[in-house]
C-alpha cells in the first residue's frame, strides 16, 4: 500500500476545513453550547448530592469529563456514512471504483486533514483551558505528559473504531438508499452508548461489562477515562488493546461488506 498516494486527500481535507470555516465554527460553537448546558445540569445534580460524590466522580472530575468527552467527540466524529450513502445515491461512487486507491482510505485521509485543523485550532486550546481550570480548583498542576500522550493515541484509535463502524453503517445505503433519518438516530444512540452524555461508570456493573465488550466504549469513553486518570497502568493497556481489536474487526468487516456489495452495485444517479 502506497500511503503517498493518499496525501492529496489529506491536503484536500485541510483546504475544505479552511474554505468552509463558518460551517466548521458553527458546529464548534454548537458543541460548546451543548457542553455548557451539560456542565450546568451536572452542577445542579452535584449541588444536591450528599457528599458530592457520584459513581466515584467529584464535581471537578465530572467537569473534566464533560469537556473532555465533547472535545473527544469532536475529534472522533466522522462523516463516513454520510459520504458513502450520498455517493451511492448520487452515483458518484462509480468514479471511486475506477481510481487506483482504496475507497475507504480515500475518505479516511480526507478526514484526517480536517482533524489536523481541529487538533491545532480547537483541541489543544480547550485542553489548555481545562488544565488551567483544574489548577485553579486544586491549587497544583496535575498535567501529565505521558497521560496526555496515551489519551491522544487512544483518541486516534477511537476515531478509527468510529470511522470503520460508520463505513459499515454507510453501506446500508445499498438497501435503504437514503440514510438521513437513520443517521440522526445513530448519532443519538452512539452519543449515549459511548459515554458522551453519561459516564458508563454510572451504569450497573453488568451493563458496564456488556458496554466494555461492545465497540461503543472504544469510541469515546476510553480516551476520556484515560485523560481524567480514572484509567491507570494496566487498565490503560487493556482498554487500548480492546480498541485495537475493534479497529481490526471493523476494518475487516468493512472490507468484507464492500467485496460482497460492489459486485451488485446499483445507483440512483450518475
Amino acid at each position: 500500500m502506497r500511503f503517498k498516494a493518499y496525501t492529496p486527500f489529506t491536503s484536500a481535507g485541510i483546504q475544505s476545513a479552511i474554505a468552509y470555516k463558518w460551517n466548521f465554527l458553527g458546529f464548534f460553537f454548537g458543541q460548546i453550547f451543548f457542553t455548557f448546558v451539560m456542565f450546568f445540569l451536572w452542577r445542579a445534580v452535584f449541588r444536591y448530592t450528599p457528599g458530592g460524590l457520584i459513581g466515584g466522580f467529584t464535581f471537578l472530575d465530572m467537569t473534566l469529563y464533560i469537556f473532555a468527552a465533547n472535545i473527544t467527540g469532536f475529534l472522533t466524529d466522522t462523516d463516513a456514512s454520510y459520504v458513502v450513502g450520498e455517493e451511492i445515491v448520487q452515483g458518484t461512487i462509480a468514479m471511486r471504483l475506477i481510481k487506483p486507491v482504496s475507497f475507504n482510505l480515500s475518505i479516511l485521509f480526507t478526514e484526517l486533514g480536517q482533524k489536523l485543523i481541529i487538533i491545532s485550532m480547537v483541541a489543544l486550546p480547550v485542553f489548555a483551558g481545562l488544565e488551567w481550570y483544574r489548577f485553579t480548583q486544586s491549587g497544583f498542576i496535575q498535567f501529565s505528559l505521558p497521560t496526555f500522550l496515551f489519551y491522544m493515541i487512544s483518541a486516534g484509535l477511537s476515531y478509527l473504531v468510529m470511522f470503520f463502524f460508520d463505513v459499515c453503517f454507510g453501506y446500508l445505503a445499498f438497501v435503504f438508499k437514503n440514510l438521513w433519518g437513520i443517521n440522526i438516530l445513530k448519532f443519538g444512540l452512539l452519543n449515549f452508548l459511548s459515554g458522551g452524555m453519561i459516564p458508563l461508570a454510572f451504569f450497573p456493573p453488568m451493563v458496564q461489562r456488556v458496554m466494555g465488550f461492545l465497540p461503543f466504549a472504544s469510541m469515546r469513553y476510553t480516551p476520556v477515562m484515560i485523560y481524567t486518570e480514572k484509567y491507570q497502568g494496566l487498565m490503560i493497556l487493556s482498554a487500548m488493546g480492546t480498541q485495537i481489536l475493534w479497529v481490526l474487526l471493523l476494518y475487516g468487516l468493512s472490507r468484507l461488506i464492500w467485496k460482497l456489495t460492489e459486485q451488485h452495485l446499483t445507483v440512483q444517479g450518475g
